[in-house]
């Protein structure tokens, strides 16, 4: 493949994206919802886009974020990095013991959950926020929610039609 074509195949703009408000089995759930913008790969999601660049080693994408909205606590295998592009968001990360350490980040900030390290965020400014997030491998496993409720329904959000 000469480099034009290669160029080509590697670009992917945001009016282009398309997001998915049924993503994450959570983001059905109010106060969990918001829209992924794939950018490079899958990922967490599990979810196929014929319009993300193909993953190599990491997998990128924007999140839409509305205020009061955020994800629910979970795990990756991988390291997972969230940088704040727009807005004002809290990040946590917890212990197996329920023990809780919380941050606020603003544009700009950025943080990184550790492989296997129970976190989330939330969005508490008053205006929509995106925050890029980034997974450290092509095809991660999907997430492992904290919340065995959320975790049981997980796999089905997958072949369940969009709510």
């Amino acid at each position: 493949m000469d480099v034009n074509e290669l160029l080509k195949c590697r670009v992917a703009r945001f009016v282009d994206r398309r997001p998915d408000w049924d993503a994450f089995a959570d983001a059905r759930v109010e106060g969990f919802r918001r829209a992924q913008h794939r950018f490079i790969g899958t990922g967490a999601s599990g979810k196929a886009d014929a319009n993300a660049i193909p993953a190599e080693h990491f997998t990128l994408s924007v999140m839409f974020v509305p205020p009061g909205q955020g994800n629910a606590a979970h795990t990756h295998e991988v390291e997972e990095v969230f940088f704040v592009l727009r807005g004002k968001m809290l990040v946590f990360f917890e212990d197996a013991a329920g023990a809780r350490a919380e941050t606020v980040l603003g544009e700009w900030d950025c943080v990184s959950a550790p492989a296997n390290v129970i976190h989330g965020f939330h969005n508490i400014g008053l205006e929509p926020a995106y925050m890029q997030v980034m997974l450290g491998r092509a095809a991660p496993d999907l997430m492992q929610y904290a919340d065995a409720g959320l975790q049981a329904r997980r796999d089905a959000h997958l072949q369940a039609p969009a709510v």
